[in-house]
């Protein structure tokens, strides 16, 4: 974690009025260009801005102060401080000033529209919204649904490009890590389409029809034939 300075326009204003060091120097520590400390000097910048000592502060000391100002060279160094807050990572949705949460809606839409794969959650992150509210648009059941335009969130300004982009790709990952359904019914096995052929022709396996006896066909035959002749001579 690096020390930075609290309120360095204040400390600059301060180090300008109370000590002989260098515009450069005032510059790198506070983090300012030199021209701007020297409007500050000037009286053209930061006017109504109360200096701040940094000595009182426990950023800087008189030694180092008396360092800087012996050698215009000496890039000043900021005591280290004796407590070290850790910085407190928010969980949760991002924040959305005030100015910008009425069109929220709109964003949520277009994302919902233009980008599916991404889940609620994805969505409530990069818009800083809830799951209700997600889910009303969705279904079209959120109380301005109307008179909802979907917008692009990166040009909304709720959202950077880079974070969709970030999101997209982790969508994208988890639709293609997820196993692919089996498309239409498999065949079925040689015993059900069996036991279905003997069903269909009867139970017994000879179906419906009885079979033809050849023997019985051809004896059928030639008695028509020797039938034929006698007709005849009747006729005559």
């Amino acid at each position: 974690m690096t020390t930075q300075l609290l309120m360095p326009k204040a400390t600059a204003v301060w180090l300008v009025d109370n000590t002989a060091l260098a515009f450069d120097q005032i510059a790198r520590l506070c983090r300012l260009h030199p021209l701007e400390v020297q409007a500050i000097a000037d009286g053209d910048a930061a006017q109504g801005i109360k200096g701040m000592d940094p000595v009182t502060g426990g950023q800087l000391t008189r030694e180092e102060i008396a360092r800087g100002e012996a050698d215009p060279t000496y890039q000043l160094k900021l005591q280290e401080p004796k407590v070290r807050v850790p910085e407190v990572k928010r969980k949760g949705p991002r924040y959305t000033p005030l100015s910008k949460r009425q069109d929220r809606p709109n964003a949520i839409l277009w994302l919902v529209r233009n980008h599916p794969e991404l889940k609620d959650a994805q969505i409530s992150r990069l818009v800083g919204t809830t799951k209700a509210t997600i889910e009303q648009i969705r279904n079209r059941t959120h109380w301005n649904s109307a008179n909802l335009v979907p917008m692009d969130p990166v040009t909304l300004g709720l959202c950077s490009q880079v974070d969709l982009d970030i999101e997209v790709s982790r969508a994208a990952r988890g639709r293609e890590q997820e196993p692919v359904a089996a498309v239409g019914e498999t065949l079925l096995p040689a015993s059900q389409t069996e036991n279905l052929t003997l069903e269909k022709a009867g139970t017994d396996g000879t179906g419906d029809e009885e079979e033809l006896d050849a023997d019985k066909v051809f004896a059928k035959l030639s008695s028509l034939k020797s039938s034929e002749p006698a007709e005849d001579e009747d006729n005559s």
